[in-house]
């Protein structure tokens, strides 16, 4: 287990913090290099900073030409407002312009999926004085949490559970700590997400983040068979297309959006507030995004096949 969660922190790290990282492995691994080991490590440190600086270059080149398509014209979308602060991606800064946009009520926050607590959708909101609940099912990272946010969480302005959600279990979960209408829910276990959500009844949020599998465009609407003890095994075989979270969506009363750049992250907002501060039509046709950043054919995970359900 232990070993599969560094695999899978690894796997989502950019290219130039992989190299870092591989870097900091060889030092270890060679404790008393001779010369020549000295001069390849030399070498690699050098490759490394070239590729970083590489990647940086390039990504800023392409963020500036993607969003200069017409698709993204119209103000009323929300990629170009994506930035990262605490964040996966852009999330952080799509957030914040819904916000602007609807405005909040309590400021109040639930988030799962969110691992040390230090990449996630709401650490952001938090730090801006927001209070929430942060559900994760990791032992290790659960410990971190409590030391590391000790200050938030003894001013009642953070709790933190730990639980394997499933969607027998999730309004427990939530329930001990609130219920009501809170601003944001925020959704990424990387499997029954769409059964979690669709589970929800003791809170009301305004707004929802989750996250989808982008390498299923419109129209397929599928989703995983919902299995309680579900663990994603790093493949493809994970969550729901979008057009099914959008179908979703509508049957709870939320509408799409938008979506981040790379697809991603789906942005759903209730019904009764949207009115025309976001561009229509609200659908997947619309909102889907699939941009992989320098390689435009690569699926993302390995392929995998598992018992998918088709969502009508």
């Amino acid at each position: 287990m232990a070993f599969r969660s560094k695999l899978v922190r690894f796997m989502r790290k950019p290219l130039h913090e992989k190299g870092i990282s591989i870097r900091t492995k060889l030092r270890k691994f060679v404790h008393k290099p001779d010369p020549t080991q000295r001069l390849i490590l030399k070498k690699l440190e050098d490759i490394g900073t070239m590729v970083g600086r590489s990647y940086w270059i390039a990504k800023e080149q392409y963020l500036e030409h993607e969003l200069t398509r017409e698709r993204y014209s119209d103000g009323k979308r929300l990629e170009p407002y994506g930035f990262k602060v605490y964040s996966q991606l852009d999330e952080d800064g799509i957030i914040q312009e819904i916000f602007r946009r609807i405005g909040t009520n309590k400021r109040t926050f639930v988030e799962f999926g969110v691992e040390n607590g230090l990449e996630n959708n709401t650490l952001k909101l938090l730090l801006e004085g927001w209070r929430g609940l942060w559900i994760e099912a990791d032992t290790n990272h659960v410990t971190s949490i409590k030391r590391r946010f000790s200050d938030v969480i003894a001013a009642n302005r953070l709790a933190v559970r730990l639980a394997f959600i499933t969607a027998e279990n999730i309004n427990d979960l939530i329930g001990a700590w609130g219920t009501g209408e809170i601003d944001l829910l925020s959704i990424d276990i990387d499997g029954n997400d769409f059964y979690v959500w669709q589970a929800i009844n003791v809170v009301k949020p305004r707004v929802v983040v989750i996250e989808c599998n982008w390498k299923f465009p419109p129209p397929l609407s599928i989703v995983q068979a919902y299995d309680p003890n579900n663990f994603w095994r790093n493949t493809d075989y994970m969550g729901a297309s979008l057009e099914a979270l959008v179908k979703l969506g509508a049957r709870l009363g939320y509408s799409l959006v938008g979506t981040n750049l790379v697809g991603l992250n789906a942005f759903f907002v209730r019904n009764e507030l949207v009115e025309e501060k976001f561009q229509r039509p609200f659908s997947a046709q619309n909102h889907y995004n699939r941009r992989d950043f320098l390689w435009p054919y690569f699926a993302g995970h390995t392929a995998d096949w598992g018992r998918w359900v088709q969502v009508d």
